[in-house]
């Protein structure tokens, strides 16, 4: 009997809890069964404690839902367990308005940049906390800089420039500050092979025999920070220069070690600047493998007298290594470069936050403009950076700069062109998403890279109610002391669950208990999405909080829902029981179908243009001879023009090829007449015009607009056409036999010229062959002589005389 009653206050629960989650409240939809997990659901949620709350068969989790709702469902206002997160400034120094004349009074830890120093947040889940941080860049605020020097062969005139650095230094930064130290380190390479040759004679000089150079070693502190100019000098100037191998140098093993060796580098809590030069390149982590160097870098000091002693033993550091040195060091990073290598150390400026790129002279003569410059550069621009968050917490930030700008993003960490005395704010707002942790306090710390203050801020989590203390434990109203009676409902002790801990985990797969957890009498027990406890299914976790099982049995979720452009139900919608509910404006099984027709309108106003229907955004012509994108292309179609000549024409004139029609075919439009053209309308008076201009069949041209307003076609034709006028007979006669006789006289006068010409060709050639004559004196070649001579034959003698 007592388990009949159990199954039956269970189902009544489940009703409950199904007709809950139908109102998309992701209070009632998280299910939750004490107070702790209610208000880690979200902001809006809170816990009825009143004891008399749930009606019969109703589960814990109707407790827990938005405060107008459970006010209406009857619970009082002060039953309402509703916590709230908190603000709390520990520490807030305000800003120092420092002065140059007052210098001295304050030490370097007295000056405050930032504001405040130290919060302490109470963070419920959804709920973002916010503050405002103030940055104020002081007068005169001390600097350390250290001078770190590539000493390889190729640097030799460079270190002659150098060596009087430390005093003229000084005096350009008296224009900045009145408290500045400086220091010297030198480096080459790793020394052992391939980086430097080992034979004994190059381990004591390097170079050529005529050249006095020193041993090759890695990294050598020569001066600490000092505020004796003329001690840096003199120490710089015993320096020699030294040589190795390969072109890269081992750079990245001395800026390791100047970053990491506080105590004997000096550093003070102050700005850092490290001015690197070098012309260049550099090794990094990997590049040790050539020397039979496999084991990473430490990121420790080994300085020993002031040498590093173990670059024969730990590879180059990597860029990220640095990076996180040099910023949890404070230490702002100056490469002060030949032209050569500019772009190499450009990318690297890229991955170092806080540092600057200068290019440096052959012989560095303008180190000092170099370091200014970039020194001015730097400090003129903060950058907010925090610590590592806790698992569920973000942070974001807005900047207020200059002259009013505000950003937000990742440009809402910075301000640029910061003067001396300016100051900016950054609002910034805490969110923790749960309770992590298990509830202990967590702290982090938000910094401006490059400087030395921080604001320590303490994270408290909420993730229990106040009532949570005056609970009862093995109370009797939880079945025979199965939990603790707390905020009105029970907490189940270990291995009991139900609303009132009425049930054991072990009763989980009875057979009797596993029937009410199968929909439609299936096989599939919670739809395979949960477990049946009690009667009841409780529905699997998934990774992401945001995805859930939902339904009474589990066969609802919110992730398997259409997807559209790789997003849950287009981006437009959301996923309930596998359906996506579209926003307004949009339909489709995704939410990807826009009903907006905005795109769809045509250029006359009307969708589509009359000619198709506005689907998703896009148009479908239903007369297929219209295409384009609002269906007003048409490639087979007459122009407007010549569409309506026919009809304008045979109502207008009574002529054409319709004129025996035209109160059948020709009634679509109204007809008006005008005087002129220029009473044609405008095409800013109509929604859609077209002027035309069309011939008859007498070649006469006539004249008329076609427009459509309010989907009412209106035409306006010039009343009179514009035809062509008769030939004039006599002028073309005359002009015709005008020509003809013009051509004729110039005919003939061409003629006789040729012909004189000819003439005159003849005549000369004619002189010519005159000239050219050579006559015969004793015989005249064309005189014939009037005698003639005859001769009688001879018959050789043989019949004698006649």
């Amino acid at each position: 009997m007592e388990m009949k009653v159990v199954l039956i206050a269970a189902l009544l629960g489940l009703f409950s809890l199904c007709t809950a989650q139908l109102d998309g409240n992701d209070c009632t939809k998280a299910s939750a069964q004490s107070c702790g997990e209610c208000i880690q659901v979200g902001e809006k949620c809170g816990w009825c404690t009143l004891e008399a709350f749930l009606k019969q068969g109703e589960s814990k989790s109707t407790r827990c839902d938005e405060i107008e709702a459970l006010i209406k469902k009857g619970c009082p206002n002060k039953s309402i367990e509703n916590p709230r997160g908190n603000v709390t400034i520990n520490q807030n120094k305000p800003v120092t308005n420092r002065k140059k004349d007052v210098a001295e009074k304050l030490k370097p830890d007295q000056i405050t940049q930032i504001q405040p120093q130290k919060l302490t947040l109470d963070l419920r889940a959804g709920e973002p906390q916010k503050f405002s941080l103030k940055f104020k860049r002081a007068e005169d605020y001390p600097i350390d800089l250290y001078y770190l020097m590539d000493l390889s062969f190729s640097m030799k005139d460079d270190l002659e420039n150098v060596k009087n650095l430390g005093t003229d230094l000084m005096r350009e930064m008296q224009t900045i500050t009145s408290d500045f130290r400086i220091g010297f380190g030198s480096f080459v390479e790793k020394t052992v092979m391939p980086y430097i040759s080992t034979t004994p004679a190059k381990l004591l000089n390097p170079c050529t025999s005529d050249q006095n150079c020193t041993s090759p070693f890695s990294y050598k502190n020569v001066l600490s920070l000092t505020a004796d100019g003329q001690k840096f000098n003199s120490l710089v100037s015993r320096q020699h220069i030294s040589g190795n191998l390969d072109s890269p140098e081992g750079g990245f093993d001395a800026i390791m070690q100047v970053a990491v060796c506080g105590d004997q580098i000096g550093w003070r809590n102050v700005t850092r600047l490290l001015v690197f030069s070098t012309d260049a390149g550099f090794h990094f982590a990997g590049d040790g493998k050539l020397g039979g160097i496999v084991l990473p870098n430490d990121g420790k000091c080994h300085l020993t007298d002031n040498m590093y002693t173990m670059s024969h033993y730990y590879d180059y550091p990597s860029i990220a290594h640095l990076v996180q040195k040099l910023s949890d060091n404070n230490i702002q990073t100056i490469f002060a470069v030949t032209e050569e290598f500019q772009p190499v150390y450009k990318e690297l400026k890229n991955l170092i936050p806080k540092s600057a790129v200068g290019t440096l002279s052959a012989n560095s003569s303008n180190v000092i403009k170099l370091i200014i410059d970039a020194y001015n550069s730097l400090s003129s621009e903060v950058i907010l950076e925090n610590t590592k968050l806790p698992e569920g917490v973000s942070i974001s930030y807005v900047s207020h700069c200059k002259n009013g700008v505000s950003e937000t993003g990742d440009n809402g960490r910075k301000c640029s062109n910061i003067s001396i005395g300016d100051e900016v704010s950054f609002d910034i707002a805490v969110t923790a998403t749960g309770c992590p942790s298990q509830g202990k306090s967590e702290t982090i710390k938000i910094k401006p890279l490059g400087f030395n203050e921080e604001v320590t801020i303490v994270l408290n989590f909420i993730c229990e109610c106040a009532c949570h203390k005056d609970g009862i434990p093995n109370s009797p109203e939880c079945h025979f002391g199965n939990g603790t009676l707390e905020c009105g409902a029970c907490r189940c002790n270990e291995g009991r669950i139900g609303r009132v801990c009425e049930c054991s985990k072990d009763d989980v797969r009875t057979e009797d208990l596993d029937a009410n957890c199968r929909m439609d009498n299936g096989t599939d027990i919670c739809s395979n999405n949960g477990d049946c406890i009690c009667g009841t299914c409780e529905c699997k976790k998934r990774d992401n909080p945001e995805e859930r099982y939902e339904g009474k049995f589990c066969e609802c979720d919110n992730f398997n829902c259409d997807r559209s452009n790789n997003k849950l139900c287009g981006g437009h919608g959301r996923c309930e029981c596998r359906k996506c509910i579209c926003e307004a404006n949009y339909t489709g099984s995704a939410c990807d179908c826009s009903m907006d027709t905005q795109s769809c309108v045509a250029s006359n106003g009307q969708i589509c243009n009359g000619r198709g229907t506005c689907e998703c955004g896009v148009c479908k012509c239903t007369d297929q001879k219209f295409q384009g994108p609002t269906c007003e292309i048409c490639p087979t179609c007459p122009g407007v023009c010549t569409e309506h000549k026919s009809c304008v024409q045979c109502r207008a004139f009574g002529t054409g090829e319709l004129k025996d029609k035209c109160d059948q075919e020709c009634q679509y439009f109204n007809l008006k007449m005008v005087d002129n053209k220029e009473d044609l309308p405008q095409p800013n008076s109509q929604a859609y015009l077209t002027h035309c201009k069309e011939r008859d069949a007498n070649d006469c041209w006539f004249f008329f607009t076609y427009a459509t307003k309010n989907e009412t076609a209106e035409v306006y034709v010039v009343k009179d056409p514009e035809c062509p006028a008769g030939p004039d007979i006599i002028p073309i006669v005359a002009g015709l036999v005008a020509g003809i006789v013009l051509i004729g006289l110039a005919l003939l006068l061409i003629w006789k010229l040729l012909m004189i010409i000819h003439d005159r060709r003849e005549f000369a050639k004619f002189e010519k062959e005159k000239m050219n004559a050579k006559w015969d004196a004793q015989e005249n070649p064309i005189y014939k002589s009037p005698i003639n001579k005859f001769q009688n034959p001879s018959y050789g003698r043989k019949g004698g005389a006649l």
